[in-house]
């Protein structure tokens, strides 16, 4: 290591910059320690505006409030910085973020960027702020016994090349939910015309009273009636930020070099009523 640093540092700074752009931001970072000269290339604005995306310019022209970004336009490092953070886009409904380590973009879509059905009927969902939520509003079931909810994007939104991860943000009604337990919603990740991955989850855990009596009705019969099989369906799990929300995987996608389309889609129609889901939105991010 040493001798490969004290070989880079006779090179000039221009070359140590372009061979630090095919680093990471974490990697670029543990070089700047190394030595005075690795230290200027690492921070500099050339090494640091190949970590952020070839539309920045665009996206800060989408933030709900742009002005503190525009004072590091022309200081890449602390852009990149602060789009590490959480940034609010198009009026609200969208939120974008760089892994820190990474450089990958991630985002989230809200609850009002969702195809939701009958979404905007006051009989089957509700529309509510909580202060718990990122967003102004969200979407509460009230009741149906059709659940549909669908998501979109493009691949050239994303970091390419790129394997992610698509996850439903909810949580359930501590007043009035019943229903989401009984049968597993399908879901499934299309890119293009093309099904990459489907599967089935369940909407909220069973209640251990529930799991119990199963057992007893059941027996050793489980297996003719497939629970083995339903007990390795996947459940809402909490959120690594542990910002009070759960989250179910709805699949995982390849975001390769060509734009495309990305569908999203979770749906239940198990035609028996289900009522107390609350939808955030869906988390599209970068798997680790």
């Amino acid at each position: 290591m040493a001798t490969y640093c004290s070989n880079i540092e006779l090179l000039p700074q221009d070359c140590v910059c372009s061979i630090l752009s095919y680093l990471s931001p974490a990697e670029a970072c543990t070089f700047s320690l190394v030595s005075p000269t690795l230290h200027s290339a690492a921070d500099s604005d050339t090494v640091w505006k190949s970590f952020l995306p070839s539309n920045y310019e665009d996206i800060l022209s989408r933030a709900v409030n742009p002005l503190p970004l525009l004072q590091f336009s022309h200081h890449h490092k602390q852009l990149f910085q602060a789009l590490s953070h959480p940034l609010p886009l198009d009026a609200g409904n969208k939120i974008f973020q760089l892994d820190k380590s990474s450089g990958k973009i991630s985002y989230i879509l809200s609850a009002t960027e969702l195809s939701i059905a009958w979404g905007q009927d006051t009989n089957y969902w509700t529309w509510t702020q909580t202060p718990e939520s990122r967003f102004s509003m969200v979407a509460e079931l009230r009741t149906v016994n059709w659940l549909q909810i669908e998501g979109k994007m493009r691949t050239g939104e994303l970091t390419e090349r790129t394997t992610y991860g698509a996850y439903l943000i909810m949580k359930v009604s501590s007043n009035r939910a019943y229903g989401l337990d009984s049968a597993p919603a399908e879901i499934s990740v299309a890119i293009g015309d093309k099904v990459v991955q489907r599967g089935k989850a369940y909407l909220c855990q069973k209640e251990e009273k529930k799991r119990m009596m199963e057992r007893l009705m059941y027996g050793n019969r489980r297996h003719m009636l497939g629970n083995e099989e339903q007990e390795n369906i996947p459940v809402p799990l909490k959120r690594e930020d542990d910002d009070g929300w759960m989250e179910i995987q709805i699949g995982e996608f390849f975001t390769g070099d060509t734009d495309q389309e990305i569908n999203i889609t979770l749906m239940e129609v198990g035609y028996h009523l289900k009522a107390g889901l609350i939808v955030q939105g869906i988390h599209v991010r970068p798997k680790h």
